[in-house]
């Protein structure tokens, strides 16, 4: 379970990253980065243009999941600037089948860095360590090579394809179903 508190959750430090509490203050970063057509294209639910209004409910519903024990969203920033929101990545928690939903994304002029899978090990991390989760699986559009690359990079396994599953930019698109078990994540450490 998380161990929610009033004051949100704690920064996980990378080598490389600072993953922190996502604000309300990161709303117009969110709606421009994650809005960005490059960006959007890829994620299940993010339109594009992203209107800010749009983007603080989101950031509220995501602090909700925290305060709530439904799982943890965390704004992916660097050292140099760790208020300056890079892309976030979170964990959408199932406590019953102690499982969770692996979710990121990273602004386009930060990609080609590893900033993705840095974040998503270190959240990885939590979950299995501190969550008690027993699987962690992630959602990636079909054509997204850059999130597959991630996720077999981190060790998951492609579990298998939902056809048609998705619609989004006016077609059905496939999405392709990763998971890693705990026992798989403790074997790879």
């Amino acid at each position: 379970m998380l161990d929610a508190d009033v004051a949100g959750p704690a920064p996980i430090i990378t080598s490389r990253l600072i993953l922190r509490e996502l604000v309300l203050d990161d709303a117009e970063a969110v709606a421009a980065r994650a809005g960005d057509r490059r960006v959007a294209r890829h994620l299940i639910q993010v339109p594009s243009p992203y209107p800010v209004s749009l983007a603080r409910r989101w950031i509220a519903s995501r602090q909700e999941w925290w305060t709530a024990g439904r799982g943890i969203t965390l704004a992916i920033t660097l050292p140099a600037s760790p208020r300056a929101l890079i892309g976030t990545v979170s964990l959408r928690a199932f406590h019953r089948d102690r499982r969770a939903e692996l979710g990121y994304w990273v602004a386009a002029d930060e990609w080609g860095h590893g900033y993705a899978a840095e974040a998503a090990r270190g959240i990885i991390e939590l979950g299995f360590t501190q969550l008690d989760l027993a699987r962690i699986y992630a959602l990636v559009v079909a054509g997204n090579h850059a999130s597959c690359r991630v996720l077999d990079k981190l060790g998951f396994v492609l579990e298998g394809i939902q056809r048609q599953h998705l619609w989004k930019a006016n077609r059905l698109h496939d999405v392709l179903l990763y998971g890693q078990l705990v026992a798989e994540w403790r074997a790879l450490q």
